[in-house]
């Protein structure tokens, strides 16, 4: 019976970063459609101008720190664009291989080391789907525009969003770090990407 109880919550766990998952790409998606027709007269959070009362564009700030990285110019549309796709691609290969990995282990005529296995690799997924979204967290935390992580049988690859100056060794660390923490893998095991600009 607990065997049942602990892939219950696997299961459980699974579909709630499944929505957590959707919902922000949702979200992202229609803030991207709604600035792209401009029917999105209010402030995004986190842009300058929420922060100071002033518009960046309309004042003719130099700053380049105050132009939003939420997807009100090209760069940032398309940047926001890429990791929402890569995050809903990522999260379709997870649903599909979730998908047979239950049938292995629903099925009667199965050989219990077939169910065990796949059991184990419901619990892998699930947990690489936990640290995914705590790196992606933790990143973009640290003031990085937007993150995604990849998290394979023993490498990381985690992807950053563009910065002006581009990564330097001190943003590099910062990374590392966290991904290390994290996962639990050596820095010869993490890839980090930055972005095209």
């Amino acid at each position: 019976m607990s065997v049942w109880k602990r892939n219950a919550v696997v299961v459980a766990i699974v579909l709630f970063v499944g929505a957590a998952v959707y919902l922000n790409w949702s979200y992202n998606r229609q803030a991207t459609a709604e600035g792209a027709n401009g029917e999105n007269n209010g402030k995004v959070l986190g842009q300058a101008s929420l922060v100071n009362g002033e518009d960046p564009k309309a004042s003719g700030s130099a700053d380049p720190s105050a132009t939003s990285s939420s997807g009100q110019d090209g760069q940032g549309s398309a940047s926001s664009g890429y990791f929402a796709s890569a995050r809903l691609n990522r999260q379709q290969a997870r649903d599909s291989a979730l998908e047979l990995l239950q049938k292995a282990a629903a099925d009667a005529g199965a050989q219990q080391s077939v169910v065990d296995e796949a059991n184990a690799s419901i619990q892998t997924m699930a947990a690489s789907a936990m640290s995914e979204a705590q790196v992606e967290n933790l990143v973009t935390a640290k003031g990085y525009g937007d993150c995604v992580c990849f998290i394979s049988d023993n490498s990381v690859s985690v992807v950053v969003s563009a910065t002006s100056d581009g990564l330097t060794e001190n943003d590099t660390a910062k990374i590392l770090e966290i991904v290390m923490e994290e996962t639990g893998l050596s820095a010869g095991k993490i890839k980090i990407i930055e972005t095209e600009p």
